[in-house]
């Protein structure tokens, strides 16, 4: 089964974003057969805020780390790190993965969508094999967060080649429906509260992406194990020092021979 071929279950299948190797092999250790990484997490981790072009040159080095793993990778380049798309194409053409997260927003403002349709195809004429994951960041932003704006700009998106369409934050039920209907490519989106992957499912839904829900949860234990130390606190769960070093001794043995 392809990268592609994921999206096309019946079912959603979940996307685990991962912000270094460590991340990675804990997905893998739990049966994950793709993973996708969080720009948050990237970004965060190296000391910088979401956004401004933080991660491009972490996410070259973060690509390569992981292109030894036995699982499909798909990497979160924010919008493409430039606002040629000729140089995003560029830019992609260095990451040996199978999937790519491109938004359509810059500094927290909706780009225009022609040149976010514009780089997608540039990324597709380069690579055609490579799944262009084009983020729509009206709800994200709230902006133009409504059922028909998301729908035209990822229509445009689906003419210049994405293969899957990406719209976080729309959880409103009747809306998110709405523009499942409207956009004849697989729909990405967070996990939903309140509903299930069943219930994504009989919406249409095709993929289910952590974000950066992982990262922060794990800064979240990291804080309360410290406390529990303090305060004389039972030990929150954590796994085994012998099986972190034993994943970490395979990978480098993977490493060196590829």
């Amino acid at each position: 089964m392809s990268f592609h071929d994921l999206h096309h279950q019946g079912i959603p299948f979940v996307l685990p974003n991962a912000w270094d190797v460590p991340s990675a092999l804990a997905y893998l250790a739990d049966g994950f057969t793709a993973i996708g990484t969080t720009s948050f997490g990237v970004s965060s981790s190296r000391g910088h805020p979401d956004g401004g072009r933080a991660t491009r040159d972490g996410n070259i080095a973060l690509a390569a780390a992981l292109a030894s793993l036995r699982c499909y990778v798909s990497v979160d380049i924010e919008d493409g790190y430039s606002n040629d798309p000729e140089a995003v194409a560029d830019y992609a053409a260095q990451l040996p993965v199978d999937g790519l997260n491109i938004e359509d927003s810059t500094d927290g403002r909706l780009v225009d969508p022609a040149l976010a349709a514009a780089k997608v195809a540039a990324i597709k004429r380069r690579d055609p094999e490579v799944f262009i994951n084009a983020r729509v960041d009206t709800y994200w932003l709230g902006q133009q967060a409504n059922p028909a704006s998301t729908i035209e700009r990822a229509l445009r998106y689906v003419d210049a080649g994405a293969d899957g369409i990406f719209v976080p934050l729309a959880n409103d039920r009747d809306e998110l429906a709405e523009i499942i209907r409207h956009v004849p490519r697989p729909l990405n989106t967070l996990p939903v509260p309140g509903m299930t992957l069943a219930e994504l499912a009989e919406l249409g839904v095709a993929r289910v992406s952590t974000g950066s829900v992982a990262y922060s949860a794990g800064l979240y234990a990291a804080a309360a194990a410290a406390r529990a130390v303090r305060d004389g606190q039972p030990l929150p769960p954590s796994v085994p020092y012998a099986e972190l070093q034993a994943r970490l001794v395979d990978y480098e043995k993977r490493l060196s021979a590829t």
